[in-house]
């Protein structure tokens, strides 16, 4: 019988394996060792490997990624965990000019193989200083790898490829996800940068969805099957590098693209996908590129405001609809924000 893991449960082992794969990696970030430990993906592995290699630290964000990048130049494999991923805001600069630039800098000759997991919050009255997904700021970078595992199967295989590669990873974790239960092998596997998968076949239009998206996404489709529209879905998986070819093959077949984020609209992932249809796919397009992503302003903390911010199931097969000529149909039940089997944001 297949296994099945939370999201959660797939970070955790993927932890614990490559902790017990090379002596050289260690973890560390505010609240990885204390009695939550990050949503309980650090829980196992700060038991197992104890303080030496998993450890907590003061409230310094930027001091912690130059931590990180010291230790990988010397021959380290740092992990360094976020519990919001907006605290990376104060690791800017280390990531943005150091992390991303040192193996340019050095001619190929020095590589800072850093690991950054950062959480997405949502719900709860995260608000806007606890509720931004910032996958498209960090994929602007040149030399910074971005993840965004939609799957428990994608957040282990996505952990042990960042941790066991050369490049400076950030990886986008989205809260509600953690829940979430699917196969997971037991043994060690990874997930390649620049590997997407195709989650949903289908010949009508193509839903390229990111993060949390993918399961709106299949929520959405279900509600599309029953209007006879055959959606397909494709998961990048990582947003930088990009599976290029995966999503140009998708729209190929198809000749229409939805593409969901949970983050901004503006100057986004879904710009930067809808931008690869425009460039290198025009001609496979028969119908203008549709976007559902988040408006240009902050996250609301009111939950009366929260449906009315995030995107789901209903904006999604209307976009679908209008990409495909039709007229919206009868109104679908937008998936809203999901009851958090937890109490307070961390």
């Amino acid at each position: 019988m297949t296994r099945e893991l939370s999201y959660a449960q797939a970070v955790g082992e993927a932890t614990v394996q490559a902790l017990e794969a090379d002596e050289r990696v260690f973890v560390y970030g505010i609240g990885v060792d204390d009695p939550k430990a990050i949503f309980g993906t650090t829980k196992e592995a700060a038991r197992r490997f104890g303080p030496s290699r998993v450890f907590d630290t003061p409230a310094s964000e930027n001091a912690l990624t130059g931590l990180a990048i010291g230790a990988a130049l010397g021959g380290l494999r740092p992990v360094l965990v976020h519990a919001r991923n907006d605290f990376l805001y104060y690791c800017m600069d280390q990531l943005a000019n150091h992390a991303a630039k040192w193996h340019a800098m050095f001619g190929g000759v020095m590589r800072a193989p850093i690991v950054v997991r950062a959480i997405v919050g949502k719900g709860w009255g995260q608000g806007a200083q606890h509720s931004q997904s910032l996958q498209a700021l960090f994929a602007h970078l040149p030399g910074i790898q971005v993840a965004v595992p939609a799957t428990p199967y994608d957040a282990k295989g996505v952990f042990l490829q960042a941790v066991s590669g050369n490049a400076p990873v950030v990886i986008i974790e989205h809260r509600r996800l953690h829940d979430v239960k699917a196969a997971v092998p037991e043994e060690r596997y990874t997930v390649r940068p620049g590997q997407g998968a195709v989650v949903r076949k289908g010949k009508d239009v193509t839903i390229v969805a990111v993060s949390l998206m993918v399961s709106e996404a299949l929520a959405a489709a279900e509600a599309l099957k029953a209007r006879r529209i055959d959606a397909e879905i494709v998961d990048p998986r990582w947003v930088k590098p990009l599976d290029k070819a995966l999503i140009l093959k998708s729209l190929k077949k198809t000749g229409r693209l939805v593409v969901l984020d949970t983050s901004w609209k503006t100057c986004g992932v879904s710009a930067e996908i809808a931008a690869l249809a425009a460039e290198e796919g025009f001609s496979y397009l028969k119908a203008p590129v549709a976007r559902v992503a988040l408006p240009d302003y902050p996250a609301p903390t009111s939950a009366a405001l929260e449906p009315l911010f995030y995107p789901g199931t209903r904006e999604i097969v209307a976009a679908v609809e209008r990409t495909l000529g039709r007229k919206v149909g009868r109104k679908v039940a937008s998936s809203g924000p999901r009851q958090e089997a937890y109490i307070g944001p961390f």
